[in-house]
């Protein structure tokens, strides 16, 4: 049961990377992993009462399966933990009160998360939980920005929508869209990053939107704050190669 619960695991999982298995099977079946890792506890414990009373064969197996099953139990774990530790949010963004427009959301479906503002309540959550996830102000012109954010996208490995229009850069705000990945759940994530000219500096605002689960596990916030703080050595760097 315990080796059947790891094959499961690892075969929806590849399964679901490579694009073989829809978002919504592959959360039904990590769904029932547990519990087939759960069973094997049991049984692995119920093998080993009777070892220990009739001295059955068997010891090596049943710490094998036991092993196998808390390796697979393991993840679920951690998520649990995230669940108490972060708050319940799924949609988080720099700018509360006009976040940006995702243009990959075009690609969302009916069973996927709805895109809806976010409450007072969450709101405060986000502010009180994720202090970090802020705008950022750099003294640098609109091109030199949008070169610097596709730079540091360029690197996390997600796929882009459609380049910057030429006249909403003339018009001075700019929305970069992307399809990330949630942390080993792998499962699809909306991110906008948003450039605003501002006499001479720019403000970029970003967001990020799972498409499915209510609750995040606090991978959009660590995906902004972790995505600014590259930028933020990005634009450095763009500095410092201009001074020279």
């Amino acid at each position: 049961m315990a080796g059947f619960a790891v094959v499961l695991l690892a075969v929806v999982w590849v399964g679901h990377h490579y694009g073989l298995v829809e978002s919504q099977g592959y959360l039904w079946v990590l769904a029932l992993v547990p519990v087939f890792a759960a069973l094997a506890l049991v049984f692995g414990a119920f093998g080993f009462s009777r070892i220990w009373t009739y001295g059955d064969l068997g010891g090596r197996d049943l710490t094998a399966g036991l092993l196998m099953a808390l390796l697979v139990l393991a993840p679920y774990g951690v998520a649990a933990s995230l669940m108490i530790l972060d708050p319940p949010l799924r949609d988080v963004s720099t700018d509360l009160d006009t976040p940006p427009a995702l243009p990959t959301a075009t690609s969302r479906t009916a069973r996927m998360n709805d895109l809806i503002p976010q409450s007072p309540g969450e709101q405060r959550l986000q502010v009180e939980n994720y202090p970090l996830v802020t705008g950022r102000r750099y003294q640098s012109s609109m091109d030199e920005t949008i070169a610097a954010v596709e730079a540091v996208l360029a690197k996390q490995g997600w796929q882009l929508a459609a380049s910057p229009d030429p006249q909403d850069i003339a018009a001075g705000e700019v929305t970069i869209g992307a399809l990330a990945r949630s942390f080993v759940l792998d499962l699809p994530v909306d991110v906008a990053v948003r450039i605003t000219a501002d006499e001479d500096s720019t403000l970029v605002d970003m967001r990020s939107a799972s498409r499915y689960g209510r609750h995040d596990l606090g991978d959009n916030a660590r995906r902004i704050a972790a995505f600014l703080a590259a930028l933020d050595a990005e634009v450095a760097g763009q500095a410092g190669a201009a001074a020279q």
